[in-house]
């Protein structure tokens, strides 16, 4: 019993440290997720995913599932090709190729 008690104190606690964010909030939120996406921004902003260059995608569009999937990839959340097979599910417009490719090159 006593073990049972310890163990809801535990997970109050650590869902009390995790703030008021939604999970997927939490992640787009950790700094090196940030500083990730604003290096993608420079390095591949006129690069389109589905008809959006990224540089709007991160800066202007509030584009939350993107970001929360890209914050992902960089944390080692989702491996490359589940990346991949995401935007082109959801942004099937063009080649997604070369945005892809650029953005694997700043991890």
């Amino acid at each position: 019993m006593m073990r049972m008690l310890l163990a809801l104190l535990l997970v109050s606690l650590l869902t009390a440290c995790a703030g008021g964010l939604p999970a997927n909030e939490r992640v787009a939120a950790h700094s090196g997720s940030q500083a990730f996406l604003d290096q993608v921004a420079r390095a591949c902003g006129d690069k389109n995913i589905g008809s959006t260059q990224l540089d709007y995608k991160i800066n202007h569009s509030g584009d939350a599932y993107f970001l929360d999937v890209t914050s992902k990839l960089y944390l080692g959340i989702i491996t490359r090709k589940e990346y991949a097979d995401d935007m082109n599910s959801l942004y099937p417009v063009g080649s997604n190729q070369a945005a892809l490719d650029c953005i694997f090159s700043q991890l």
